[in-house]
């Protein structure tokens, strides 16, 4: 009988091809579950499909448990049944993981990732000098990076490069530090990138001041995937871009989306959108160009489209890339330029695309073309990304207020909800169940 002999590279491909609808098969399952395993949710967006969520709360009304924390972190819970993560920077030392029960609301066990402290100088125009190494803003610090689990283990980043796996149990898998690995950061005002856990990847993306102004040496942006169990790089993929200085810099989160039954992971920053195959790394197609400064508000995917903002304040462009290679302006559909946000990640429901800007200004677009449904300026100032979830949409000021509003072409708010504590990080849903994060507590809220 002859034997059947398969060239390697016909191997390589399909075993590629079946990774992909691996993955692809457990995203899309896992955005059906209750869970929220990592930022901006099961579907990468900020929306939920849980039902029958609450509303209505106060200090002393519907909680179901208040956690106090040891402070203080930036970083969104992330939820896998009754497992709650979450990250903590303690004292400018210690960089802990927390796992917390979801019923009880106490804490299980800490486990310290790494130490250090967080480097800050005052905000304006860096010197040479201090280009050459990443500082912080006041509102955040090294545990602003959420974590990301699958049930079987959870990945935590801290702003450091300390990136590491642990199981349920608290074991540590492995340990690595990306600056270590690859170079020390140059991104403006300090690393927040959150890791996306993909199948058996762990896939991060650093994107910085390139310093390609300044004498050499050069810092490199890149795209980097490891193995979720051992830590051991399967690709990393730089890079480059035409930004000069801080426009270089990205604080966002590599996210899969389906483009033509094509898997790919996007990622935004550095004046440029662009996508990778996940399991090899190799760039797929970019769109640069795109004119702003540094970008802190993450891609969603959408109608077989991206939104991404621009950067600080500059356009929301809805951009429907096709081909490989370089794109262009063709492939924006529309563009929204007025109250676009700075911080906050916009989220989709249905044919809606709801934001808000760090200063209230909330928006409803229709996701399709763009219309301005209803512009409302609501109280307080922002950083939160807001939820949706159960026909309603929720969003967090920086003192506590959270104001719900009806997931409709009409603005009708439903209610405003007072809790006494800081709050930066994005709200969370889950097993019927709000998460709310606090400098001080994290907070379960019931209906």
């Amino acid at each position: 009988m002859k034997t059947l002999r398969i060239a390697p590279q016909v191997y390589v491909a399909a075993l590629a091809v079946w990774f992909t609808l691996v993955c692809f098969a457990g995203f899309a399952s896992a955005a059906d579950t209750a869970d929220w395993p990592q930022w901006r949710g099961p579907r990468f967006d900020g929306t939920s499909p849980e039902t029958g969520l609450p509303w209505q709360w106060s200090e002393s009304n519907g909680i179901a448990w208040k956690c106090k924390l040891p402070e203080w972190g930036n970083s969104t819970p992330v939820i896998c049944g009754d497992a709650v993560f979450l990250t903590s920077h303690v004292d400018e030392k210690e960089l802990l993981l927390l796992k917390i029960d979801r019923v009880s609301g106490r804490i299980e066990w800490t486990r310290q990732v790494g130490s250090d402290s967080t480097p800050r100088i005052k905000l304006g125009h860096k010197t040479e000098e201090q280009r050459r190494r990443s500082s912080y803003h006041a509102s955040h610090n090294l545990a602003t990076p959420s974590a990301a689990t699958d049930g079987e283990l959870v990945v935590v980043h801290f702003g450091n490069g300390d990136l590491a796996a642990y199981d349920c149990a608290g074991n540590r898998l492995w340990y690595r530090n990306l600056q270590n690995d690859y170079g020390k950061y140059t991104i403006w005002w300090g690393h927040a990138n959150s890791p996306l856990l993909f199948g058996d990847l762990v896939i991060s993306a650093c994107i910085q001041d390139s310093l390609k102004d300044l004498p050499e040496p050069h810092s490199l942006s890149y795209v980097v995937a490891h193995d979720k169990r051992t830590g051991k790089e399967v690709w990393k993929t730089l890079r480059p871009t035409d930004a000069r200085s801080e426009p270089c810099d990205g604080y966002t989160t590599p996210i899969p989306w389906q483009n033509h039954g094509r898997t790919e992971i996007i990622v935004m920053g550095g004046q440029m959108l662009d996508a990778y195959e996940p399991t090899t790394g190799k760039r797929l197609w970019y769109l640069p160009d795109l004119t702003g400064n540094r970008v802190i508000t993450n891609p969603v995917t959408g109608h077989g489209m991206i939104y991404a903002t621009q950067g600080m304040r500059k356009p929301l462009l809805a951009v429907r890339p096709g081909g490989a290679g370089l794109r262009g302006r063709d492939d924006i559909i529309w563009e929204h330029a007025r109250g676009t946000s700075d911080s906050p990640t916009p989220t989709l429901w249905g044919d809606l695309l709801v934001f808000v800007n760090e200063a209230g200004i909330a928006n409803c677009l229709d996701a399709r073309t763009g219309k301005v449904h209803w512009t409302k300026r609501l109280d307080g100032q922002y950083r939160a990304s807001p939820l949706a979830a159960d026909g309603r949409v929720y969003f967090l000021n920086m003192k506590g207020l959270a104001t719900v509003v009806d997931a409709s072409s009409e603005f009708k708010k439903l209610a405003e909800n007072q809790l006494d504590d800081e709050t930066i990080a994005s709200p969370v849903a889950a097993d019927g169940r709000i998460f709310i994060r606090g400098r001080k507590s994290l907070y379960c809220v019931k209906k």
